[in-house]
């Protein structure tokens, strides 16, 4: 049984972060080899945790678009093949797969680019069944969104265990935060359990924060303290997996998983 954990919130409020936590924290539990879904089309987890990207879902599907597309022009078949006679499903199957990057401890998958102009509604429903099935053999995904989350729906048809929404200490943040709360009910899937998260807080959380926070309607697990020593992984490029299990934003997360997960 595959237990999906689902990251959104403001771009630069470190929910990437907090997903490298959460990832640490379930490899260090032994729940590996875990699924980390990159859903952001900025597309930087693999630097947080070490790993080279090459490909991204959003290429493959161009590609695929682009050689159906040549393929009518040159009076190809117009449905259900591309080049050299391979189903656009057998086709996506092969590339998503050969996209996966793989680790001793998890494995990356990059969902990239945003749409183009073209129709993507046959290629989407195509990649949630192939993403699916690939999501279904792995006990644990960890799923970094952009805020609006519109990859969610597209990514999978399955249930979202768990719903981290993930703001720093401003104003601008907690109100993209609160548009996530409103969002979730609208999506696609069932979200079963919908938690919220300060990042990145430097002290005390100011009152009117503290106030905006109890309005948001889903649980406050907790925050995580800013930390130099994260900063300085960023700026030097050092994947935040090899942080020490001591680092106070590793410890914090790793209580929060505690209570949600029960581990």
């Amino acid at each position: 049984m595959t237990t999906t954990i689902a990251l959104a919130g403001k771009g630069g409020t470190g929910k990437t972060t907090v997903a490298a936590m959460i990832i640490k924290y379930l490899i260090n539990k032994g729940k590996k080899p875990i699924l980390a879904i990159d859903a952001d089309p900025s597309a930087n987890l693999n630097m947080v945790l070490g790993v080279e990207l090459e490909y991204t879902i959003g290429g493959i599907r161009e590609d695929m678009l682009d050689q159906v597309q040549s393929s009518q022009s040159a009076g190809g078949a117009a449905r259900g093949s591309i080049a050299g006679g391979m189903s656009k499903h057998d086709y996506l199957d092969y590339e998503v797969h050969s996209s996966l990057i793989e680790s001793s401890h998890f494995d990356l998958i990059a969902m990239g680019r945003s749409e183009g102009p073209g129709c993507y509604c046959a290629v989407n429903h195509t990649l949630r069944e192939i993403l699916d099935s690939l999501s279904g053999k792995y006990p644990f995904v960890v799923m970094d969104n952009e805020a609006g989350m519109e990859h969610l729906s597209r990514r999978t048809t399955q249930d979202v265990d768990y719903l981290l929404i993930i703001s720093d200490p401003t104003q601008r943040g907690l109100s993209a935060a609160k548009n996530i709360v409103q969002l979730k009910d609208e999506l696609e899937i069932n979200v079963k359990s919908s938690y919220f998260i300060l990042n990145r807080l430097p002290g005390e959380i100011p009152a009117p924060l503290q106030e905006l926070i109890d309005d948001l309607g889903v649980p406050f697990l907790g925050a995580v303290p800013s930390d130099e020593n994260v900063m300085e992984f960023d700026f030097n490029g050092k994947p935040l997996l090899e942080l020490a299990d001591d680092s106070p934003v590793y410890k914090t997360v790793a209580a929060m998983m505690d209570q949600v997960l029960g581990l």
